[in-house]
């Protein structure tokens, strides 16, 4: 199996004046294919780690992995809403997403 394909590493990042910290997913210069695959199985083991909100860093370029994305995150069964990030928080090449209530 592909380095690509192995399981994301959750990474804690502490945010001003949030109270958990904001686990992300990098999927920057993968095919939209290994990205959404991984994309799935990130989810899915967020939702398992009791997550609530995580961030997926898709970059910018042409947007089309930005709207395979956002595509598969709007049918996901464990995604409760997502919304593109503030300046803040990574622009318009992040996605944070609402997960599911365990």
């Amino acid at each position: 199996m592909s380095t690509l394909l192995h399981r994301a590493k959750i990474v804690k990042r502490a945010h001003v004046g949030k109270t958990e910290p904001i686990e992300e997913l990098h999927l920057r210069q993968l095919t939209i294919d290994d990205a959404l695959f991984k994309l799935d199985r990130y989810l899915n083991d967020a939702f398992m780690a009791g997550l609530s909100q995580v961030k997926i860093i898709h970059g910018k370029g042409t947007g089309a992995l930005r709207q395979a994305v956002r595509e598969q995150l709007a049918r996901h069964p464990l995604v409760r809403a997502y919304r593109p990030a503030i300046y803040g928080e990574g622009g318009e090449g992040v996605t944070i997403v609402e997960l599911a209530k365990r």
